[in-house]
């Protein structure tokens, strides 16, 4: 299997994309942002289309419409972090223009490359190129290295906003900055999983971490760990069964691996209520 250059190149992009999910996640989860994580998703997908229906490169339209609009979030919401009603007004706006965006794609460009909004939506990571895993990996260490520079006043800022603002954390650029990170990883996660699946592998790795250590640090690490278990068993499971796509079997773990542990407490304390009584 690893002998397969296809399965290197997916390996190389899906753990560098997984750690970057991992770790923007994380603040993601514990900000309270996930409706707009799922939002920016389906910014990714529009972005794609609106850059495919201008005969430009999708990469382009992915981080222009991700960032901008994220940063544009976290401008409307109070201290940097944006309210739902803000979230689905975009949502709802982004939706139709995806669909404005498909039509005009499909009926005028859709005979140089009919698979390629399936490819946004879904993902492509079996059909990623040597070049494209490498700048893959190189955009998500980029990003890592960013939200790890921004790491301490984040987490601050996140924990008590007006605390930290009295402290002279920068609340306010925090937030738009991060969201605007979130947009780029949305951008980058969409080439490999999807933009529609996008918002499994953001979630739930974060949120099983969380469930697992109320350390901060040690969640961060055992986030992006665990969103890279999920993207190497996926590609596993999707290269022993063929007829199983990747983007499914990556988000299947991740997800699993969220029940696992959410529900690991209720079984523990059956079974010591069980033993109790008998």
């Amino acid at each position: 299997m690893l002998s397969q250059p296809f399965m290197q190149h997916a390996l190389l992009a899906g753990t560098a994309v997984a750690i970057l999910s991992g770790i923007v996640g994380y603040f993601v989860v514990l900000r309270g942002q996930v409706f707009a994580g799922d939002a920016l998703s389906h910014v990714a997908y529009a972005g794609a289309l609106a850059a495919l229906a201008a005969g430009l490169d999708l990469r382009f339209g992915l981080f222009a419409a991700t960032v901008g609009v994220g940063i544009v979030l976290g401008l409307l919401g109070g201290r940097g972090v944006a309210d739902d009603v803000v979230i689905g007004t975009t949502f709802a706006w982004v939706l139709g223009l995806g669909v404005f965006f498909l039509a005009l794609f499909t009926t005028r460009h859709a005979a140089g490359d009919s698979t390629a909004s399936v490819n946004v939506l879904f993902g492509s990571i079996f059909g990623i190129s040597a070049g494209a895993a490498t700048a893959a990996a190189v955009i998500a260490a980029g990003l890592v290295a960013v939200v790890l520079l921004m790491a301490r006043p984040l987490l601050f800022a996140s924990l008590d906003p007006a605390v930290a603002a009295a402290r002279g954390v920068p609340v306010r650029v925090l937030g738009p900055l991060f969201l605007g990170v979130v947009g780029a990883s949305a951008a980058e996660a969409s080439q490999v999983v999807g933009a529609l699946l996008l918002f499994g592998l953001l979630a739930a790795p974060p949120a099983a971490a969380q469930r697992l250590t109320g350390r901060p640090w040690v969640a961060l690490a055992l986030s992006a760990g665990l969103a890279t278990v999920s993207v190497w068993a996926g590609l596993v499971l999707a290269y022993e069964f063929p007829t199983l796509p990747p983007s499914f079997t990556i988000l299947a773990v991740s997800t699993g691996v969220y029940a696992v542990v959410a529900l690991a407490p209720s079984v523990r304390g059956t079974g010591r209520r069980l033993r109790r009584y008998g």
